[in-house]
């Protein structure tokens, strides 16, 4: 079983208000002096989703990330997680980027990466919280997706699937290869091991 999962880093959505600065040039917010970025909580629940699947099924994770001025200790927490390889789209275009070409970025990477039966991303990212990048990577990729995943079995080359309604839950199931959209529902990640950090450490992107 071969997995990509997609995070993101980002500037800490628990940082304090009084700390963010808007650039006037950009109209974006500026990292606050002395918090470090974080990996995207919701990025981390897709990795989590991955490596149920891994404990379950067995196969091998590809963590993709993208944007710029990444820091190699915090990009690196999927492999300190349990992944297996860290995959780094680094350039300053990406600051400017949109919803629709940050997914055309991350689809051709994944295209490059060659085979794989299930890619997962997080609901959303904290800091837009758009929730469409992971959908149109799929329609780029001309996958079928599922979004807002709570619990994902995989049996006989299909995913079933519970996601999450306004309702309350329904059940779907999809042929592989395809594409996942993972909620909080789902549980959360595991913590980083003290065998997972040193392995990370050991591994280059």
């Amino acid at each position: 079983m071969n997995m990509i999962v997609c995070v993101k880093q980002v500037i800490d959505p628990e940082a304090p208000p009084a700390s963010f600065k808007i650039d006037s040039s950009t109209n974006k917010a500026m990292p606050p002096p002395g918090i470090s970025p974080i990996i995207d909580p919701y990025g981390e629940y897709a990795v989590e989703a991955a490596l149920k699947v891994k404990d379950a099924q067995g196969g091998k994770i590809t963590a993709i990330s993208l944007g710029t001025n990444l820091l190699c200790e915090i990009v690196k927490k999927p492999l300190s997680m349990g992944a297996d390889e860290l995959v780094l789209l680094e350039d300053e275009a990406f600051a400017e980027g949109d919803s629709w070409s940050i997914a055309f970025a991350l689809a051709m990477a994944i295209k490059k990466i060659g085979e794989y039966d299930l890619i997962f991303c997080g609901r959303e990212a904290s800091d837009w919280n758009a929730g469409q990048v992971g959908s149109g990577v799929a329609e780029i990729l001309g996958l079928p997706s599922v979004t807002l995943a709570k619990k994902i079995d995989i049996t006989d080359g299909k995913a079933r699937v519970e996601r999450v309604t306004a309702d309350g839950y329904e059940v779907v199931e999809v042929s592989l290869p395809a594409l996942i959209t993972v909620s909080n529902e789902l549980g959360e990640p595991r913590y980083a091991t003290l065998k997972g950090i040193m392995a990370a450490g050991k591994k280059q992107p």
